[in-house]
């Protein structure tokens, strides 16, 4: 029929829309005062991530030594949620 043919069109499925969220979900979670506190798991993962691979993958004889300041990063952000380490 063409165009403007008198035929129904199928109805189109509604578009889900999604909050947009950063990659680290807990970044900015942080306890409030009296509230419920978060895990220890939820939050710093990037820093916890980092720290990881630096230790697993380090070439150093001492990979401790060697990932100092990340460890040192990772601890900060925990002490930031109140989590002592």
């Amino acid at each position: 029929m063409g165009w403007f043919s008198s035929s129904p069109t199928p109805a189109q499925p509604a578009a889900v829309t999604q909050p947009s969220t950063p990659n680290n979900l807990a970044s900015n979670v942080k306890p409030a005062a009296g509230g419920e506190k978060v895990k220890p798991c939820c939050v710093c993962k990037d820093e916890k991530s980092q720290r990881d691979e630096c230790m697993l993958f380090s070439r150093a004889d001492d990979p401790q030594e060697d990932c100092k300041s990340l460890v040192g990063k990772y601890k900060d952000c925990m002490a930031g949620y109140g989590f002592k380490i």
